[in-house]
């Protein structure tokens, strides 16, 4: 605009007296300099938005990359070097996109690639979210969660891809202790019934046809005496002090105890050699507790009766198992405490092998040890 405006001025000019030339002069000269004043002022807005955008890059709370459609990492902020736990200026050594696959866990690199650029550079649109483990300079593990956009270019710029990240590392730290809780026993520690029915859920789904699972179900002979008598707040560390004992004999086995809830305890036997386990673990848990259990300067003598169960593993029911593992208890106690009962699949349901540990003793609380 400008330059017409002046063309025409200077044709105006051209015809007029000498006063009025030098006033069309003058005006063409304002124009000038005000079209000059209008540049300045462009490209110091610009000068000034690219300043704005350098600070807010730079000090940004989430972590942000810039790379291009050839796989260039162009540049990264502080708060990406942060995640990944090593110096900015390092970090911005590494040319390509693909060099930063080297921060994540080794069994989280493999689709990185095809996501990327075998998607959204194919694609050409879109964004994908990415979460992962990163494993960081200092030898620490933690997590990531990224979204990668392509950013189509507009006018002259080119298309490239915006990494805008966080460190999530403490909300899977607090999943993983949430996850642990809902499938341990609080009183205890052990593993609860959620956690045992997963398991015994998982064996039966890995299991082949001529598998089998054994369940060793017990629970503490005569023990509402104990809460009767001392209350629950003692009967509560007695409980605990069987869990300790029965967890620690079966640790050399490959078995998992847990707690169903009040004085119920179970082992579970996965395969293979289901049959020979089974007498060892329950035996085991019947000796775990042949010494007194010592609560506070108490000595606390308890025994514990068992109903075992083996059974084949192909298309059985969790809860099914359970409760065939509970009646076995109750036959267990039936015939005198202190013992353990076997149902297994060649037995007779009406005829279940008995084995006793020891004399069915009287519940004691004993002198202070010594």
């Amino acid at each position: 605009m400008p330059v017409v405006s002046a063309q025409i001025l200077s044709r105006l000019a051209s015809t007029v007296d000498r006063v009025e030339a030098e006033r069309i002069a003058a005006l063409a000269a304002g124009i000038g300099r005000g079209h000059r004043t209008e540049l300045d002022r462009m490209a110091g807005s610009a000068r000034h938005r690219e300043d704005r955008f350098q600070i807010a890059f730079d000090n940004a709370p989430v972590a942000i990359g810039i790379g291009d459609r050839a796989g260039h990492l162009i540049d990264v902020n502080q708060r990406f070097a942060e995640i990944l736990g090593v110096p900015i200026a390092e970090l911005r050594l590494i040319s390509s996109v693909r060099e930063l696959t080297q921060f994540l866990h080794p069994d989280d690199r493999g689709d990185i690639d095809e996501l990327v650029f075998g998607r959204l550079m194919v694609e050409r649109q879109g964004a994908i979210r990415l979460e992962r483990r990163m494993m960081r300079r200092d030898g620490s593990l933690g997590w990531s969660a990224f979204t990668v956009t392509y950013v189509p270019g507009i006018e002259r710029h080119h298309d490239y891809l915006l990494y805008l990240g966080e460190d999530v590392t403490e909300r899977h730290l607090l999943e993983e202790e949430l996850h642990r809780q809902a499938r341990h026993d609080a009183l205890t520690g052990l593993p609860n019934r959620r956690q045992l029915l997963e398991k015994i859920e998982a064996v039966i789904d890995t299991a082949g046809d001529d598998d089998k699972i054994g369940l060793c179900f017990a629970d503490l002979d005569r023990f509402k005496e104990i809460n009767d008598r001392y209350g629950h707040s003692f009967g509560d560390r007695v409980l605990a002090g069987v869990a300790l004992r029965l967890s620690d004999s079966l640790a050399d086995f490959v078995c998992l105890p847990a707690r169903l809830g009040g004085d119920e305890f179970v082992a579970l036997v996965p395969p293979p050699d289901v049959d020979r386990k089974v007498a060892e673990i329950a035996e085991r848990m019947l000796s775990s507790v042949a010494q007194p259990i010592i609560v506070d300067e108490h000595r606390v003598r308890v025994s514990i009766s068992i109903g075992a169960m083996i059974e084949p593993c192909a298309k059985a029911e969790a809860e099914k198992l359970l409760d065939a593992a509970d009646r076995g208890l109750y036959r267990a106690k039936l015939g005198g405490r202190d013992q353990w009962v076997l149902h297994a699949p060649d037995t007779a349901p009406d005829r279940p092998v008995t084995r006793a540990n020891a004399a069915n003793p009287e519940f004691l609380i004993l002198d202070p040890p010594t």
